[in-house]
């Protein structure tokens, strides 16, 4: 029997990398899914291809987290049959340059800040009450290396993933008299569209991250997000850190010469 058959599963940031993964692997396992990323075209494809696949009920819509009026709007008002969140994966997220701090583009820091943790905040807020009230839920927050060990040229970016640390042990302690249960799931180096976006489109430079090091796919980090909820209910897997093999630190990788 598939995993999550009748869970309900709320994915942002869906529309590529470890969203998209987890998506995929979600439906595979019998998940209702509701979908979201600023990408509204690409997660309705997305909801398409994952209908004719998998033959799952799959919600799609535009999202900016960002935006805490459009948030409250769009999760409070969800068809009747995707509405009782039983599963979130706080996945939007992004980094944005690899500048000093006395270099960095204000502009930067405020959307990293305003993605990363304010929306995660948004996001969480309207969703967590419902579980609660249903006395059911896993929340997984997706963190990074990054939110343990500041980088040189990383600054605002680590201190987004730092706040989603120690958010997400305030969420761990606020609700320990529930059964909701909160993880963490901090990856390494993975290949997806984040060195691109990070580089405002610097497909080259963005390449070089990966050079000489087999990184890790979003699948191999939704594979981290299913385990933790589908734990037996008295078990909570706090976090998880998951890297390639040949990473042991954020600055630290054996890379194969070309």
């Amino acid at each position: 029997m598939p995993q999550l058959k009748d869970k309900t599963a709320l994915i942002t940031g869906a529309s590529s990398g470890i969203g998209r993964a987890c998506v995929e692997l979600f439906a595979r396992e019998g998940a209702r899914l509701v979908i979201c990323a600023r990408r509204e075209d690409r997660v309705k494809q997305l909801a398409k291809e994952l209908i004719d696949k998998y033959g799952v009920d799959v919600h799609a819509f535009g999202l900016d987290v960002r935006n805490q009026k459009e948030v409250e709007q769009k999760l409070s008002s969800l068809p009747e049959k995707y509405r009782a969140i039983d599963i979130l994966v706080n996945n939007a997220g992004l980094s944005r340059g690899l500048d000093k701090l006395h270099e960095g583009l204000l502009s930067d820091w405020e959307e990293m800040i305003d993605t990363n943790v304010k929306g995660l905040l948004y996001v969480s807020r309207v969703v967590i009450s419902g579980m609660v009230a249903r006395k059911r839920g896993d929340v997984v927050n997706i963190g990074s290396i990054a939110g343990h060990e500041v980088y040189p040229a990383g600054n605002v970016y680590c201190a987004t993933k730092f706040a989603v640390d120690a958010i997400t042990k305030g969420m761990q302690i606020d609700l320990v008299d529930s059964p909701v249960r909160v993880s963490v799931v901090d990856p390494g180096m993975v290949e997806t569209e984040f060195s691109i976006v990070r580089f405002h489109g610097d497909t080259g430079r963005a390449g070089k991250v990966y050079e000489g090091i087999t990184p890790l796919s979003g699948a191999d980090v939704a594979e981290a997000i299913l385990f933790c909820v589908t734990r037996p209910p008295h078990v909570n897997i706090h976090q998880v850190r998951i890297m390639p093999t040949n990473q042991a630190a954020a600055m630290v990788a054996h890379r194969q010469p070309k």
